[in-house]
């Protein structure tokens, strides 16, 4: 029987990568992100667009500069794929990626079940929050 871990086979009959038979591997980086609070994540996603804004402005104000708004919701883009970090820092403020748009988005509440079949920057524009004017407590202005 041979006992060398760099021809052993998997299930699927595939050779093992040797690092793959260690428990002790750990692929990760030496800096640990933190975990996802999945109760806190359901909470963010349900924020009206000023709050989630305002969660923006304290907390990333990197992100904020690059928010916009379309319609109520609020949307990210980026030229390059953005650090895990930042990943996990808009996943954890209630954002989701989405594919088909290249971006990330909040529904600021508006958590409907069917996606839009038309291109919502098309039909209620797309502004960037650094031009919009806040007053009356932060109500946005029309």
């Amino acid at each position: 029987m041979n006992t060398d871990p760099k021809n052993s086979r998997t299930r699927s009959g595939l050779k093992a990568n040797p690092q793959q038979l260690s428990p002790n591997t750990n692929t990760r980086t030496a800096r640990q992100l933190p975990e996802l609070d999945p109760i806190r994540r359901s909470e963010n996603r349900l924020l009206a667009t000023e709050q989630l804004l305002r969660l923006l402005h304290d907390k990333a104000p990197n992100l904020w500069e690059i928010a916009r708004v379309v319609g109520k919701w609020v949307w990210i883009e980026f030229r390059e794929k953005p650090a895990q970090e930042i990943t996990n820092t808009l996943s954890q403020f209630g954002f989701s990626w989405n594919k088909k748009r290249h971006s990330w988005q909040h529904p600021c509440g508006d958590t409907r079940s069917i996606a839009a079949n038309y291109d919502p920057r098309r039909r209620y524009g797309s502004r960037p929050v650094t031009q919009l004017q806040t007053t009356n407590g932060g109500q946005e202005d029309e």
